[in-house]
């Protein structure tokens, strides 16, 4: 077994006098990680980046804000209070939306430009605003007590779209008269929206895409009515609301999709063919450069079989343009883009092991990046100079970068770094491809906004978040302890990555107490990553008051290739668990822990795999938190399950042996549950049925529950969650025994 280490400085360093953390202050609205900034975009002359800010009083308040490329110069572009003041009325729609997107917030929380960049849309209690950049004012579109979501301008930006009722509207931009393009929207048929799987686990929080002649409409009509429609009861502090959701669990029912093309002038929908097979997945619809072409694409239920199909809407003609196929299961994405040279597409695909970008070109196909290392995504298309920008890692998964390639392949296996500070580098590229901002952050230095020229030179920063004396982080700078990084080298070859955080306070006799802060799942389960993240602070704060933090990425957690991934297929809790094991088991043998006194905590599946640690590893982890655990996956969606366990029906064993409930009798040490009462994605039932379990064992645990709180907490429950998990360590594992 090898183990390389290294360690990560603070970018910034200042002197002042010292605060201990507290979580109260970690947990607060305006928090200690400096100011937010949300959704940046380039305007499509690529002159302006705008985006949503917080206030300095109200951090979840936002407005619009615009930045001068040429200028520098930095301004508000519209006052959400100057609209809309007071208290914001939700639909229920809207609030499982923003749910799914994890977001929490008020004022202008989403907004889209139009194609020539001369106007802004954004929605704002519930009806729909028009900015006029030229005359710099805004005037309301919709005045009405439906509630209007996923509003777009049409490609000509004459007309607004928006979702009403679960049906699709136009409104004429000089007339201001609106047309209904569908008319069945009710109950469980949803026209232009996504459903609630496709939401949760693709992340499309659309159903509806404007041809590029501005003629047409291509929408998904969704028809919800044999999906198990389940009651589930909302426990808030006050009350207990019943919502009827309808809830695909694994194994059962999902929703029924077709594909259309509205005409705009007439009305008339066209259904499109997808084909014999009824029980499939629509990920993505992407219009082509050209009205004639539509694409989209086609996922298998079992999730091993993905096509882009392109349709002729002249002829109605399908196609298949490309197809992936796995024994396993097929990761999703984004990276489709088309050229004009050639009517050329850009596509990336796992079909090696790794995901690598591929240009596809009649018949042909050339592949544009190889090697044993990972794209993230597709940034930018540059066709005049020959050049695909993306996101992605070539020496170093806890990174990621920008790099560029060309577009004729030859630089394949050696593509150029453009980003050069260490860290973690979310990047968006301007339309003309002269520019990019960059959401960087590293473990030590909370997320700047930058603006930079294509080659990686800096311009400017939007939000430099500097640690200088003004920020709030900056008092508790000599108590902040700089995070180490290391691999461990397993005995059948695989490299796992670690990283922890060690007291500098004086070492007890037999070391310090350890808690593994873990997720271990697939897709977004990285953890082990050189940037800034919500659990940082956290594990400071712990780390202050003398324990270790220590966190690995266990085979199965993306990033790393589709291998690494791979052995969770059918079979959750045993792979992950063992390679948490390795790493306590290194973790015993420095000097500076005390083996003896090692806790895990975890939320969602690192709640799964908390409770796993401590029902088949009670001897290694003497102390757990579980929080919001999925605890059998027969409760839990079909495509996120599926995908990894394939159905209940054609994978019983695997999913008995994924459950944690053949395993509780294993429980010896100290025990923590807590789950949001109104939880409507890890549905509370899975842990009041563990509950029962182990009472009728005589297993004694403790329970903590969160009237209201979702999947995601606001800060109040978090501050309250931080602090029991704070006193439950302290009294299981904080003293030496």
């Amino acid at each position: 077994m090898k183990v390389y280490l290294f360690a990560v400085v603070l970018l910034t360093s200042v002197t002042l006098s010292a605060e201990q953390l507290s979580l109260e202050a970690i947990y607060s609205d305006a928090g200690l990680s400096g100011p937010r900034l949300r959704s940046p975009k380039f305007s499509p002359d690529s002159k302006l980046i705008t985006f949503l800010k917080g206030r300095p009083e109200d951090a979840k308040r936002y407005d619009l804000w615009a930045h001068d490329v040429a200028s520098g110069k930095q301004y508000r572009l519209v006052n959400a209070d100057d609209l809309h003041s007071g208290d914001e009325e939700l639909s229920d729609e809207e609030k499982a939306r923003r749910e799914r997107m994890r977001f929490q917030g008020s004022g202008i929380v989403s907004y889209q430009w139009n194609e020539k960049g001369t106007a802004l849309l954004f929605p704002l209690a519930g009806d729909l605003y028009y900015f006029d950049l030229e005359k710099h004012e805004a005037r309301k579109l919709t005045d009405t007590e439906g509630f209007e979501l996923d509003a777009k301008f049409s490609k000509d930006g004459k007309k607004v779209s928006f979702i009403r009722d679960q049906d699709i509207f136009i409104l004429d931009l000089n007339s201001g008269e609106e047309k209904a393009l569908t008319f069945d929207g009710e109950g469980p048929i949803k026209n232009g929206m996504a459903e609630f799987v496709i939401q949760e686990e693709i992340n499309r929080f659309t159903g509806y895409w404007w041809g590029p002649d501005n003629k047409q409409i291509a929408f998904i009509r969704v028809d919800e009515s044999e999906v198990s429609e389940i009651q589930r009861n909302e426990i808030y502090a006050d009350r207990i609301e019943i919502i009827k959701q309808r809830y695909p669990y694994t194994g059962e029912t999902n929703a029924t999709s077709k594909l259309g093309i509205i005409e705009i002038e007439s009305g008339n929908i066209r259904w499109l063919d997808l084909g014999d097979e009824t029980d499939f997945y629509i990920p993505w619809v992407n219009w082509s450069k050209r009205a004639d072409l539509l694409t989209y694409q086609w996922q298998s239920r079992d999730q091993q079989t993905l096509e882009l199909r392109g349709v002729n809407t002249k002829t109605g003609k399908t196609r298949v343009i490309t197809a992936d196929t796995s024994d396993t299961w097929i990761n999703l994405h984004k990276d489709l883009r088309f050229l004009k040279t050639n009517n050329s597409i850009l596509w990336s695909s796992e079909r090696t092991g790794f995901r690598h970008l591929y240009l596809i070109t009649g018949d042909k196909t050339t592949a544009l990046t190889r090697g044993d290392w990972q794209v993230n995504s597709v940034a930018s298309v540059d066709e005049k100079n020959g050049w695909v920008y993306f996101t992605g890692w070539l020496k170093d998964p806890t990174e990621r970068h920008l790099y560029r390639v060309n577009l004729d392949g030859r630089n394949a296996a050696n593509p150029k770094q453009i980003s050069k500070r260490p860290g973690w580098h979310g990047v968006t590229v301007s339309k003309n491809s002269q520019h990019y901002f960059d959401s960087y952050s590293n473990v030590n230095q909370p997320t700047q906004v930058s603006l930079h020229q294509a080659d990686g030179k800096l311009v400017t920063y939007l939000l430099e978040n500097r640690l200088d004396e003004n920020h709030p982080l900056t008092s508790h700078r000599d108590n902040w302890i700089d995070p180490t990084f290391g691999t461990i080298t397993a005995e059948e070859g695989t490299e796992l990555h670690f990283t922890y955080i060690k007291p500098t306070t004086p070492k007890p006799g037999n070391g310090y107490p350890a808690i593994v802060y873990v997720y271990g799942g697939p897709l977004v389960g990285q953890q082990v990553r050189n940037a800034w993240s919500g659990t940082n602070l956290w594990a400071q704060y712990m780390a202050n008051r003398g324990y270790v933090i220590f966190k690995l990425d266990n085979r199965g957690t993306y990033n790393r290739g589709k291998a690494f991934e791979d052995v969770l297929y059918k079979k959750f809790g045993e792979i992950e668990l063992q390679d948490q094991i390795t790493g306590v088991n290194w973790l015993k043998k420095q000097p500076w822990v005390d083996g003896s006194r090692i806790g895990i905590y975890g939320f969602s599946y690192g709640g799964y795999m908390t409770l796993m640690a401590m029902f088949r590893a009670a001897g290694t982890f003497v102390a757990g938190v579980a929080g919001a655990p999925v605890t059998d996956y027969r409760s839990y969606d079909t495509h996120y399950t599926e995908r990894y366990l394939s159905t209940p029906q054609k994978n019983p064993n695997g999913y008995d042996a994924s459950a944690v409930f053949p395993y509780t009798e294993g429980l010896k040490g100290d025990l923590l549950l807590y789950h949001g009462m109104a939880d409507d994605n890890v549905l509370f039932v899975n842990t009041t049925k563990l509950i029962k379990q182990l009472q009728d064992q005589g297993k004694v645990f403790e329970f903590m529950a969160y009237p209201g709180s979702k999947h995601s907490f606001n800060n109040k429950a978090l501050l309250h969650r931080a602090k029991t998990i704070d006193h439950f360590f302290d009294r299981t594992i904080g003293k030496e025994h």
